[in-house]
């Protein structure tokens, strides 16, 4: 079958890959126009597809929008039998999405209709969902509203950060895409339109949310840090001397202490054992600003943190 590819982050390159090896036709691989990198941006480099892409042979679009007559007419004059979706990061106009024969279909990391939109792994996770899933859908000109068609549902574990989420889940929706390419081309692919009931909307994570809160609950404070981990990484602020240090928080457990009478964000032991509104979290990977991801003991060798101490 004849595919048109739309993707852009290292979570669509698995997908490009899989159906690359299924053996179907990439006529043309499409990906958001290369970007500054690196701590300086000094350095422009393609995205993690595009470079996917050129390592397979294929041929790489890198438009800055779809928007124009003549990108439309260069995509239809692809004749693709299908386009296929995952994290491309651009709005796609009616006119792309009716260009290929059998439609364009998006693998979408969420359980639709819960979790429409930029950051459903994140929003998932740091929200306390236990479930998640990846849903194949026939993309209309809504946000994530289309019908679907295939869906395989992931646990989430009580300890799984976003890395370690979207890693399964890129495996997931390469295969269940493998999946629904075939029956697509050999018998039709059905689709069911999505329930009006439970919608969320996953927006991008804003810099201003990703400060950690420990007047919150103890499970709220441990599920906002593990749906930020690695990156872009919940913080808070230790003092160090006449400064305060900023200081990525990577991983967190429930501390054994349900009550206490501290206020939150105090150290409860000399083990990093911080209070919060309701129960107390242990913190276990800590990163200092142009350092290495540390565990307690090796930070609290060089960064002491005493009982009484208020940090955040």
């Amino acid at each position: 079958m004849r595919i048109i590819f739309m993707g852009t982050p290292d979570y669509a390159a698995p997908t490009l890959e899989a159906l690359h090896a299924a053996g179907h036709e990439i006529v043309a691989v499409y990906s958001q126009p290369p970007r500054p990198a690196g701590r300086r941006g000094l350095e422009v480099l393609p995205s993690p597809v595009h470079r996917t892409a050129e390592r397979l042979g294929l041929k790489v679009f890198t438009p800055k929008s779809l928007k124009s007559e003549e990108e439309q007419a260069a995509f239809r004059a692809l004749d693709a039998d299908a386009a296929v979706v995952v994290a491309y990061g651009l709005i796609l106009p009616k006119a792309i999405l009716d260009a290929p024969r059998l439609g364009a279909w998006n693998g979408h990391a969420s359980l639709l209709p819960r979790w429409r939109g930029a950051a459903p792994i994140q929003r998932a996770i740091m929200a306390g969902d236990t479930r998640t899933g990846v849903m194949i859908m026939k993309m209309d000109e809504g946000l994530d509203t289309g019908p679907a068609a295939l869906t395989e549902t992931v646990a989430i574990t009580p300890s799984m950060t976003t890395g370690e989420l979207h890693d399964r889940l890129a495996r997931v929706t390469a295969a269940l895409m493998v999946r629904a390419m075939a029956k697509l081309e050999t018998e039709g692919l059905p689709v069911t339109p999505q329930s009006a009931d439970g919608v969320t909307y996953a927006a991008k994570i804003n810099k201003a949310e990703t400060r950690v809160d420990f007047t919150l609950d103890a499970q709220q404070v441990h599920d906002h840090v593990r749906g930020l981990a690695p990156s872009p990484g919940a913080w808070f602020e230790l003092q160090a001397g006449d400064r305060a240090e900023r200081v990525k928080l990577l991983e967190t457990v429930l501390a054994d202490t349900d009550t206490h009478q501290a206020a939150p964000g105090t150290a409860l032991d000399d083990g990093l054992t911080i209070a919060c509104g309701k129960g107390a979290v242990r913190l276990l990977t800590l990163q200092k600003a142009g350092g290495k991801p540390l565990a307690a003991g090796d930070f609290l060798r060089g960064t002491p943190v005493p009982e009484g101490t208020v940090i955040g």
